[in-house]
């Protein structure tokens, strides 16, 4: 019986998709543009759009598992048509967001909270992956980096423990294929606490680049995000970044604490997209 990838152009959906593939699951992946997938061969793609249920009998079709991106968008009518297909396991890329005390009015939290609560109310099994910072968040910085200019930050010694993005695919691959997390709620960051300061000198050192960070105000700050970002999302980031200047992120499961084996550290990643920051 199948595995179905939601999610399957992401970077985490793509992790998860090329490891079940390499270890011979069945797998298939699902996108609202099958088409555009690059997947591994032997593998699978089907049409699955989810403000559109109708495409979800087909894609269901067979599958035990699911590994799901958030997306409240008929979430309820998915649910409904993976418990009458017979899905058995949902293994949901969540996200730290939901644990925040405003989670409920949070852009990220509410969003996922959502999905959480309705696969809570369900018949599934559900493991819950709640993510903090991804280490590839830093790909934001590429473009000043590239450009050698400073990188503007209002508050540059916030501190977080970024995740590899490929510690989320093992952790969840091994929901999908092992029996130690399944039905478990696991919040999941990096084995580090660092700050934007430090994680931009990491970077130096992996690029060979000088780069020079600028304090900013936070009304300059909100100007610059603002033209990318929606305003309660600027403010939601400012606001969890200005909490964290006050001491270490607190770290919580890690692949050495869920898995055995060590967490991939944010030099780690660094060094392997040093040429996203024009690497010298």
């Amino acid at each position: 019986m199948s595995v179905l990838i939601t999610g399957a152009r992401g970077q985490v959906g793509q992790g998860v998709l090329g490891r079940l593939a390499a270890s011979g699951f069945p797998v298939r992946a699902a996108s609202a543009r099958p088409a555009e997938l690059a997947v591994p061969d032997g593998v699978e793609t089907v049409e699955m759009v989810l403000d559109r249920p109708e495409t979800f009998g087909a894609a269901l079709d067979g599958v035990r598992q699911v590994f799901l991106y958030p997306e409240p968008a008929g979430i309820d009518e998915l649910i409904k048509a993976a418990e009458a297909a017979g899905v058995e396991h949902v293994v949901l890329l969540s996200s730290a967001a939901v644990l925040g005390p405003d989670a409920e009015t949070h852009p990220i939290g509410s969003h996922n909270l959502r999905v959480e609560r309705a696969l809570a109310d369900s018949t599934l099994t559900v493991t819950v992956l709640r993510p903090d910072a991804f280490a590839s968040n830093s790909l934001g910085w590429a473009w000043p980096i590239g450009q050698s200019m400073p990188v503007a930050l209002a508050y540059p010694d916030a501190r977080i423990a970024p995740i590899h993005p490929d510690d989320i695919a093992d952790i969840a691959a091994e929901a999908l294929t092992g029996g130690t997390l399944a039905g478990r709620t696991v919040t999941l960051t990096g084995a580090e606490s660092l700050s934007f300061r430090e994680q931009l000198a990491i970077l130096s050192d992996e690029t060979g680049r000088e780069i020079p960070v600028e304090r900013i105000s936070r009304g300059e700050a909100e100007q610059q995000m603002g033209k990318y970002l929606p305003d309660r999302m600027v403010t939601a980031l400012l606001d969890l970044w200005a909490s964290a200047q006050d001491g270490p992120a607190e770290i919580a499961d890690t692949t050495a604490s869920l898995l055995g084996q060590p967490a991939r550290s944010y030099r780690q990643w660094a060094r392997e997209n040093a040429a996203a920051f024009g690497a010298e």
